[in-house]
């Protein structure tokens, strides 16, 4: 086995922490099925924020999008180009051969496109063809073998981001007998923060919104059908590092960049919310050498944890990162670390601002809006997280503890969170519109 581990690391996007037929049936997806019975998978893996741009900047610098500075998705409210060096730097600096195949959503500055030998997408035009991306990486696979320097493979795919075209479709009929989630029709938007009735209401959730059960069917359908497209895709790739022989020689990590509503709580895609289904993301491991397969649920991990991973088995330094190294859990020895709770942001889509803060602990979740008020749900009591109990005086202690813990993180962070401004749906004034509708 070469010195430092070949590296690769492959990501959807929005796919929530079900959405894979190892914790779900009603998702087809043999091949991370194949991969969770060969690896580790962490069961309780977040995302720093449920937003495309912000989330990948966290996975490739180990940071929270409030200091890598991509708040939003590039080119919209917040999203300016990721400018901090990345694990493709750090990897490349160290002897790697570096590539990076598919959506990078970063822009184009010169320090956040540093770092990869091979890539498609990142310097040059952008890129959302899952097909050229397998070709690319597999093509890459073939022309590493029996060299002596390791290799970082990473790629980036689109599905089932494809979701959105779902809004395309004449014929809503499901074909398939997908059942509605219980969430569906136990939770009542009008007990939650006024902006995600009007993302439903009047963005992007307003194709869906007042149909009948089978429109919400076929969505669920339709989102598991881009899941095994992305499956399959992932299958092509974890063939070709098999038949080049460095399967067993190769740190491999699979997740996503956030997830997808997938009609739970009568919501779909993303938005401003900070559901189970929007924050929580698959994550399986499989270190190099021989595997070990196992489950992992009493440690709450972040994508800002990946970059200190793979550093630590790669043997080089990522000082200074929000995220702690998962070594532990993936070789014999050493002291696991510890989180007391997981740090969630949230900045805009497109150019509607909606600041939230999300703190979660194992018991409990408080998730605190700019303006627009406040969530607080018992995850013991109710992991469906259909009732706020943010008004309810029996749990005020319980918000108030969670509060002060989250304006503490906030404080030794310089999370600008209580300065930032939300705006109405087209980026005004929201004072205005207010006042106006009044």
């Amino acid at each position: 086995m070469k010195s430092a581990p070949n590296i690769l690391f492959v990501f959807s996007d929005q796919q929530h922490w079900q959405a894979a037929g190892f914790v779900d049936p009603s998702f087809k997806t043999p091949n991370m099925d194949r991969l969770a019975s060969d690896g580790i998978v962490f069961e309780n893996a977040f995302c720093t924020t449920p937003q495309c741009s912000p989330s990948r900047s966290s996975m490739i610098t180990g940071f929270y999008p409030s200091k890598t500075g991509v708040l939003g998705n590039v080119g919209q409210a917040g999203g300016d180009p990721l400018r901090m060096r990345t694990i493709g730097s750090m990897l490349k600096d160290a002897g790697y051969y570096t590539g990076y195949f598919g959506k990078w959503h970063l822009g184009k500055d010169s320090v956040g496109t540093a770092g990869w030998d091979e890539d498609l997408g990142v310097t040059g035009p952008e890129t959302r063809d899952d097909k050229e991306c397998s070709k690319r990486a597999i093509d890459f696979l073939k022309r590493r073998k029996g060299k002596s320097a390791p290799f970082a493979l990473f790629i980036s795919y689109n599905d089932p981001h494809d979701i959105y075209h779902v809004k395309r479709e004449k014929d809503i009929s499901p074909k398939n007998s997908i059942p509605l989630p219980d969430s569906w029709g136990l939770k009542d938007l009008s007990t939650t923060p006024s902006v995600q009735k009007q993302f439903m209401e009047e963005d992007h959730g307003k194709f869906i919104s007042g149909k009948e059960s089978p429109a919400w069917q076929r969505y669920r359908e339709f989102y598991r059908d881009k899941v095994s497209l992305y499956d399959s895709e992932l299958g092509t790739v974890l063939n070709e590092l098999e038949k080049s022989g460095e399967y067993k020689n190769t740190l491999i990590i699979v997740t996503s960049d956030h997830g997808d509503m997938d009609a739970q709580h009568g919501l779909v895609l993303k938005g401003p919310f900070m559901y189970e289904h929007m924050m929580r993301v698959p994550l399986i491991i499989r270190p190099p050498g021989d595997s070990f397969p196992q489950k992992i649920s009493e440690f709450h991990t972040v994508n800002v944890d990946l970059v200190p991973t793979i550093a630590d088995l790669a043997g080089i330094e990522a000082l200074g990162t929000d995220g702690v190294s998962l070594k532990p859990f993936l070789c014999e020895g050493g002291k696991k670390p510890q989180r007391e709770f997981v740090i969630g942001q949230y900045y805009s889509k497109q150019s509607w601002v909606n600041p939230i803060r999300m703190i979660r602990t194992e018991k409990f979740k408080y998730n605190q809006y700019r303006v627009h008020g406040e969530e607080l749900y018992d995850l013991e009591k109710d992991p469906m997280e259909i009732a706020n109990l943010a008004k309810d005086p029996k749990y005020s202690g319980v918000k108030s503890e969670l509060r002060e813990k989250l304006e503490e993180w906030i404080r030794k962070n310089n999370d600008l969170f209580y300065s930032q401004s939300p705006t109405n749906r087209e980026g005004g004034d929201l004072n205005y519109q207010t006042n106006k509708e009044q």
